[in-house]
């Protein structure tokens, strides 16, 4: 299923590797500032708005700065997963009635 990180970005939410606040990433962390830095130099950082950057998502082939909250993006995971998990487990019950 797709994920919604702000702007006109949905991803893959198979494809995220991790969520992060952009404050708590970038306070006295050296490594993460030095990842982001890599990352921008490589050409593989999409800015998904203009607007004050809240989260980074690491996804498989890019990182995405967005201005939607890291706690609000696993929200939306989680709902996707519970979504689908109530589909199936709707459509193991149809197939349980079918069969009596």
């Amino acid at each position: 299923m797709y994920v919604h990180i702000g702007g006109d970005y949905s991803i893959p939410d198979r494809t995220i590797i991790g969520i992060f606040d952009f404050d708590n990433l970038l306070t006295d962390n050296e490594d993460s500032i030095g990842f982001l830095r890599n990352a921008e130099v490589n050409g593989i950082t999409e800015n998904v708005s203009f607007d004050i950057p809240r989260s980074v998502i690491v996804a498989v082939d890019k990182v995405y700065i967005s201005p939607v909250s890291s706690r609000t993006i696993r929200n939306r995971i989680n709902s996707v997963e519970n979504f689908c998990n109530s589909l199936e487990e709707n459509s193991e019950i149809e197939a349980e009635q079918e069969r009596l």
